[in-house]
């Protein structure tokens, strides 16, 4: 950035307000892309105020649509660069955030460039009146709208310069009507909260909904990938307003992705075979959506009912709706006898085969041979214009990849989560009917004080609830499917670690007493060793006598002298603080591989001396450090320990603490990892590390996409490296590498195939990577 500050040294403040906020959203790939993208702005000479509006709007694009599009807005300014002045691509990256939060889809966003772009080329005059309008335009209209209301423009005032303006500026009156004309009902933007909160509110889990560009009028809602894809808009249709299209649509494929287990056998079926299972198979989900929300079928009732928009272009196309109908209404006709047999068996054994998809093939190839013997099949492109108004395409059905639906995602309505309040003593003593709570307590109260029992010789808020916690602390987990955060996705509890006998700890010490002899060496080559002269610098702080005085023999002699004339001293300490992060998850219960004899040590044995080692290690060098540990129950609870913090000597509590260590739950790495990098940042310190101890891949019990849990680990140590925080993992299993090496990188694990070398191996590595 020191080149950009050359060019235009007004941006250092600028940069200093939003580099912060970039951090935070971007990856450091696209961090540094951003950094490269304003100095490829700078280089245009077309003034600060395109890097200025560059540097500014970009972190808000970023968060509303992610990092993919940060090439694509600045490969757009670079070509306007040859077409239009300054101003104007400062408008256009100043739209960004706006066609962002409007289009709300990154390949939405990408067209909105490429209109710019084409706009540019055609009507350059029209460019900068209808940037300074974008807001009002995208607030009305769809991406699709905006470029049709642009093109009448550019056609109908080709040659018309004056008129032209006023026409994108909003100020004529064809600029108005064609607004109105292309202005649709119920945009998707509008209404995407509310839907959010309607799925949510029936099945308990999130669903990921984005709009897409509805330009033609076959376009068919989809299911690509987990994302559920709805038209960026909607018109009301013969009294149902746009919005129950919207959640008619919104339900019927969240159906698909709750009650769909196997995808159907397709690979064998010709596409117009393919359309007609779809049709029963959209009557198994929504027969079992309708058993359990019964108004859903109200809502999908309507608008099967609906009178058709315009006259088939095959007979055959009213009977297939009228089937979809009698399907899902018992006794309605489809207008043929033979039809209404096949819709009465259908629907005779549906609550059979429910779960059952080869239902959907088996009914759906007999419609198609019926069909084809009776020559009344119509083509391809005719079966595509089924009005069914709010039916999916039903690629899904073809192309599931189980599990798309996690329906034991943990969650919990929030009436039916546990409160905790922090409340005085008189409170608590004039309200309080029991001072100890259940699991089942709505409310649990704790003192600002302790307040002691001395029957029991402790204090309520020790024996507060089941487990007294700190938190929670919500974190956002990254969603690979969609490669977007879900907000707030992750609560982590820090609970509190039971004691053990610090004595175990101090016998596992004289146990080790040779290994610790060993670590002793790495102290001393480890410990500051004061003041060291550094020689041979150009911009020391005092001249170095013995250089100079070389320097000038040199010059009598006629050479050119060394430059290096000067030294520096410097104050050799070292500035690190340490997080070492211990997998307590239940598989460290598990007893080593190499024993087979009864009593034998476990994984968990293998960490607590590894974990005292290591204290040990890192308390005589004086760094700095913490031990903490987790273990995950859903994404609801990640419990997070705390053995050691970092001001904590190694004292009898912590030795206790280790002491008391043990395993149990699963394994949500990437949340733990944001917690701990959570407490690195408050550090002063210049370095900061988290030693990650491992004996398997992320996992829990309310993800069942193995790769879910990997790319968010993965996700979460590039943030940490984005906020200064390095990361190191040391796994105990022998088959991680396919998977450690994309969470962590290259050079930034070590996989130990003997678990007994643990104990002795942790202190040295420490060593390595902190000298």
């Amino acid at each position: 950035m020191d080149q950009l500050f050359e060019r235009h040294p007004e941006l250092v403040e600028v940069w200093s307000a939003v580099s912060a906020e970039a951090v935070r959203v971007m990856s450091p790939a696209a961090y540094q892309a951003y950094g490269e993208g304003a100095l490829a702005l700078s280089g245009l000479g077309r003034g600060a105020d395109p890097v200025r509006a560059y540097l500014e709007e970009m972190p808000e694009v970023v968060r509303e649509v992610g990092e993919d599009v940060l090439g694509d807005c600045t490969g757009a300014a670079l070509k306007l660069s040859s077409m239009t002045s300054g101003a104007v691509i400062a408008l256009l990256l100043a739209s960004l955030p706006t066609a962002a939060r409007r289009l709300g889809d990154p390949d939405l966003v990408r067209g909105y460039l490429a209109l710019l772009h084409q706009l540019s080329a055609r009507a350059p005059r029209g460019l900068r009146p209808m940037l300074q309008n974008i807001d009002h335009l995208l607030g009305k209209l769809t991406l699709s709208g905006l470029r049709r209301w642009a093109d009448f423009g550019i056609e109908a005032y080709r040659r018309d310069h004056d008129n032209l303006m006023r026409y994108f500026a909003l100020q004529s009156a064809d600029s108005q009507a064609m607004l109105q004309q292309e202005r649709r009902g119920t945009l998707f933007v509008d209404a995407q909260r509310r839907l959010n909160f309607y799925l949510r509110a029936l099945w308990g889990r999130d669903f990921f909904l984005r709009p897409s560009a509805a330009e033609h009028s076959g376009f068919w809602p989809y299911i690509d990938g987990r994302v559920v894809h709805l038209p960026d808009a909607l018109d009301d249709r013969d009294g149902v307003s746009g919005f129950d299209l919207y959640k008619a649509m919104a339900a019927h494929m969240a159906a698909h992705l709750a009650y769909t287990r196997a995808a159907v056998p397709g690979g064998d079926l010709a596409p117009a075979e393919k359309l007609l299972v779809g049709l029963f198979e959209d009557a198994r989900v929504e027969y079992k959506a309708r058993a359990e929300f019964p108004g859903l079928g109200k809502l999908w009732g309507r608008l099967l009912a609906l009178p058709r928009g315009e006259a088939p272009a095959h007979p055959t196309l009213p009977l297939l709706e009228g089937l979809a109908r009698a399907l899902a209404e018992p006794g309605h006709p489809t207008g043929d006898a033979e039809l209404d047999r096949l819709a009465a068996e259908a629907r005779a054994t549906l609550p059979a085969a429910q779960d059952d998809a080869k239902w959907s093939l088996e009914m759906g190839r007999r419609l198609f041979v019926w069909l084809t013997e009776q020559r009344r099949m119509p083509s391809l492109r005719l079966l595509e214009t089924l009005d069914l108004a709010y039916r999916d395409d039903n690629r899904v059905v073809f192309e599931f990849t189980p599990p798309l639906a996690d329906e034991s995602d943990g969650y919990v309505p929030a009436r039916l989560r546990q409160r905790r309040r922090t409340v005085s003593v008189m409170e608590m003593v004039n309200e309080i009917d029991c001072e100890l709570a259940g699991d089942d307590a709505q409310e649990i109260w704790r003192l600002e004080t302790p307040f002691w029992l001395d029957q029991e010789a402790t204090t309520i808020n020790e024996l507060e609830g089941t487990e007294p916690v700190v938190g929670p602390f919500h974190y956002a987990e990254w969603d690979h499917q969609v490669q977007l955060y879900r907000p707030d996705w992750v609560s982590v509890y820090e609970r509190r670690q039971p004691k053990g006998p610090p004595a175990d700890i101090d016998a596992l010490l004289d146990a080790h007493r040779p290994l610790t002899r060993r670590i002793q060496h790495i102290i001393d080559a480890l410990q500051p060793q004061g003041v060291e002269r550094h020689r041979g610098l150009e911009d020391g702080d005092e001249i170095d006598l013995t250089a100079a005085v070389d320097a000038m023999i040199e010059l009598r002699r006629g050479h050119q002298p060394d430059p290096r004339i000067t030294l520096r001293h410097v104050v050799r300490r070292r500035d690190l603080a340490v997080v070492v992060l211990l997998d307590l998850s239940q598989s460290t219960n598990d007893a080593l591989p190499e024993t087979t004899a009864e009593g034998a040590e476990t994984v968990l044995d293998l960490t607590r001396q590894a974990a005292a080692l290591l204290t040990t290690a890192i308390a005589g060098i004086g760094d700095p450090f913490a031990v903490h540990g987790f273990a995950s129950d859903s994404r609801h609870d990640v419990q997070y320990v705390r053995f050691k913090d970092f001001a904590h000597g190694f004292d009898e509590p912590v030795k206790a603490r280790l002491a008391g260590m043990r395993g149990g739950l699963s394994t949500r790495m990437g949340a733990a990892l944001r917690h701990a990098g959570a407490q690195l940042a408050r550090r002063p310190e210049r370095r900061k590390l988290i030693l990650l101890l491992t004996d398997g891949a992320p996992a829990d019990v309310d993800e069942r996409d193995p790769r879910h849990l990997r790319e968010d680990a993965r996700k979460a140590v590039e943030d940490l490296h984005g906020q200064g925080v390095q990361t190191y993992c040391l796994t105990l299993d022998s088959e991680a590498d396919p998977y450690v090496k994309r969470i962590f990188g290259d050079g930034r694990y070590t996989v130990i195939d003997r678990m007994a070398r643990l104990p002795e191996t942790l202190p040295g590595l420490f060593a390595s990577l902190t000298r």
